[in-house]
């Protein structure tokens, strides 16, 4: 037999080759030219030579799919079955393209296979054809198809009505419900259907252990079937004899909800499951009107779509949560009947489909996520750059690419490390600032703006800590200032300096070295606690401005950092650290990956301990307090001798590793 395919290169295409190949046929694919490596590869796949795959060059979109009429001659009584499978299957194409593709596409189909006296054509529509259908919809319904304003529904429609009322020619139609991957192997080419919910799932998973249970919603009943079964069904119904002018529809005949879908999903990718579905209709009881009015409100509407943004899933995809058509499918099981073709059943595959995903389809396997993918070429300034973690920020910056801007207060230092980083290749501009000055921040910003023109990244990162406690500050009170100034002041002053120019060309990020110690109330940090703290709430103030221009914050909530800036406590020496590296490797995430906040999990149980029991967190930070004496020199001692550490000490630090005491 000789077939003719449009779309035989698509994802139901492959597999629907594959098939008539095994049958000793010759087939006949419509290709474009820019496909012809796509169909070489795909020949190796079939292990087919040119002689079984012949490519018939065309054009969907061009009267008689753009074949010549010699093309045509050539064919002319050989095409046993024709089928065109080419369409737009996607939900967020525009109404444009769907209609040149789905409606104009299908009429060209029709033609050819006419004017080359094809013996039978094949439509493959879809569910989609049936649109909002409220109810039943049966193989032997169209006209009754309900809520058609949705492009896609439309055009698959109407693309049906063509090949109902224009084809001379026998054909069958086929209605496949949401083709997912197939269910031995997972292969699927795109993300659609219920894997634009796999990116959610996913987060889930990473923000919460499996055993914890979550809410989700129900839903309507999405009809989803592997391509394996689609193919299988296709071909067999294609040569059964006496099915001319019917319509099958390809789908499961027992479709599960939207929340049991998720479900199925989320036990296969091991992500916590819903233990409570809300089913929308609870809420019937308030008029729609006012429903419409409350989606539509600026704020919900924005919220909506950041949130959706961030997980990959089109709006228009939220319109078929409450799906509210089931297919009945009894032509098609009467047909298949004993041949063993039958939907199996989603929770037997579901492991494998969501195995494909993650391997080959999670859209962040396509990001760049490395540190040179986000900064080479881009201005990163880095404050307190001559050593701890500005220095190790520094380098990795510099080895990544940026444009690196580092400033700090001492000259011969800056210098120094400007030439070194140079000597490894890294492109360094040196600018000397007192960041506790404001005059020469505002010097310091003027010089960069200069000679760069704009900021990409700012690190804030040069900082003072003092460790005292309050009842040996009493008359210091200039501790507190001089923290502020810079740690507080400072970095404002840059930001404040370079963000006009990062709103206006709608592009920039904050980094701010904060402090754990902001979230656990460290004891004897009063001044710098209170320093860093001031500089998170401008930061959170600044980015609900800023949030649709682009411009983002970062808050490190830093831990314990083995840096020259904790060298005068001597106590720190047998407590764990991190070290620099491990800290400017956090800096690199938050320039990467842009989160709102990193913190330790200490931290974060630390500051929710202390907003749920606040009394509790108390006494454990003044246990410590109490068990970590002031160092000789807060304490007015010029002794150099090293303070002995206890076992207890030792232990307690060790479990609130990180956390200043």
């Amino acid at each position: 037999m000789n077939y003719f395919l449009t779309g035989g290169t698509g994802f139901i295409g492959r597999f629907l080759v594959e098939k008539l190949l095994a049958r000793g046929g010759t087939v006949y694919l419509l290709v474009r030219e820019q496909s012809q490596d796509k169909l070489r590869k795909l020949r190796e796949r079939w292990q087919a030579d040119e002689s079984r795959v012949i490519a018939v060059p065309g054009d969907l979109t061009s009267s008689n799919l753009g074949l010549d009429a010699d093309t045509l001659a050539s064919l002319k009584g050989r095409i046993d079955h024709f089928f065109h499978l080419a369409a737009v299957y996607d939900m967020g194409a525009d109404a444009e393209t769907q209609q040149a593709a789905n409606i104009e596409g299908t009429r060209a189909a029709v033609q050819a296979a006419e004017a080359m006296a094809a013996k039978r054509f094949h439509h493959v529509s879809s569910i989609a054809a049936a649109g909002l259908f409220k109810g039943t919809f049966r193989e032997d319904m169209f006209e009754e198809a309900e809520k058609l304003d949705h492009p896609y529904l439309r055009t698959k429609h109407e693309s049906e009505r063509v090949v109902r009322e224009n084809c001379r020619i026998p054909f069958r139609i086929y209605r496949p419900g949401m083709v997912i991957g197939h269910s031995r192997t997972g292969e699927m080419d795109k993300v659609d259907g219920p894997y634009y919910f796999f990116k959610m799932i996913q987060k889930i998973r990473h923000a919460l252990p499996q055993w914890v249970p979550t809410i989700g919603i129900e839903g309507g009943r999405l009809n989803i079937v592997p391509v394996d079964y689609v193919v299988n069904a296709m071909d067999h119904i294609a040569h059964a004899e006496g099915e001319d002018g019917k319509c099958f529809h390809l789908v499961d005949s027992d479709p599960y909800k939207v929340g049991e879908i998720l479900n199925i999903f989320s036990e296969a990718g091991h992500a916590p499951r819903m233990a409570m579905r809300i089913d929308s209709r609870m809420f019937g009881f308030v008029p729609p009107f006012i429903r419409q009015s409350l989606k539509n409100l600026p704020p919900v509407k924005r919220i909506a779509g950041a949130v959706l943004d961030d997980l990959g899933i089109p709006p228009s995809v939220m319109s078929f949560i409450n799906y509210p058509t089931r297919f009945d499918a009894r032509e098609t099981e009467r047909v298949l009947k004993g041949t063993g073709i039958e939907v199996p059943r989603l929770p037997d595959y579901a492991p494998v489909i969501w195995d494909y995903w993650e391997r080959h389809l999670d859209p962040d396997l396509f990001k760049d996520r490395t540190l040179r993918g986000t900064v080479e070429g881009k201005v990163c300034v880095v404050t307190g750059a001559t050593s701890g973690i500005g220095l190790a920020t520094a380098e990795k910056l510099a080895e990544a690419g940026a444009i690196l801007v580092i400033g700090a207060r001492t000259k011969e230092k800056l210098d120094e490390v400007a030439a070194a980083l140079e000597a490894k290749g890294g492109n360094v501009h040196a600018y000397p600032c007192d960041f506790s000055d404001m005059d020469d921040c505002d010097r310091f910003v003027k010089t960069v703006l200069d000679n760069h023109g704009h900021v990409d990244v700012l690190v804030n990162n040069a900082g003072r800590s003092i460790r005292r406690s309050l009842a040996l500050s009493f008359d210091r009170f200039h501790d507190f200032e001089r923290t502020m100034q810079l740690n507080y002041f400072g970095a404002v002053r840059l930001i404040m300096g370079f963000a006009p120019a990062m709103l206006e060309r709608k592009r920039g990020h904050v980094v701010n070295i904060s402090s754990i110690g902001v979230l656990t109330n460290a004891p004897r940090f009063s001044a710098y606690v209170a320093s860093k703290s001031a500089l998170d709430a401008f930061s959170r103030c600044a980015a609900a401005e800023w949030s649709d221009r682009n411009v983002t914050f970062t808050t490190i909530n830093m831990p314990l950092v083995r840096t020259p800036m904790i060298a005068p406590t001597k106590i720190y020496d047998s407590v764990p650290t991190l070290s620099p590296e491990e800290a400017a490797q956090m800096v690199a995430d938050a320039i990467v990956y842009r989160p709102k906040r990193i913190a330790t999990r200490l931290g974060i149980f630390a500051q929710v301990l202390h907003a749920l029991a606040p009394k509790f967190g108390e006494i454990v930070m003044n246990t410590g307090y109490r068990m970590f004496p002031d160092s000789p020199a807060a304490a007015g001692s010029q002794s150099g001798e090293k303070p002995k550490v206890s076992t207890e000490q030792v232990a307690f630090a060790a479990i609130m590793r990180g956390i200043y005491w």
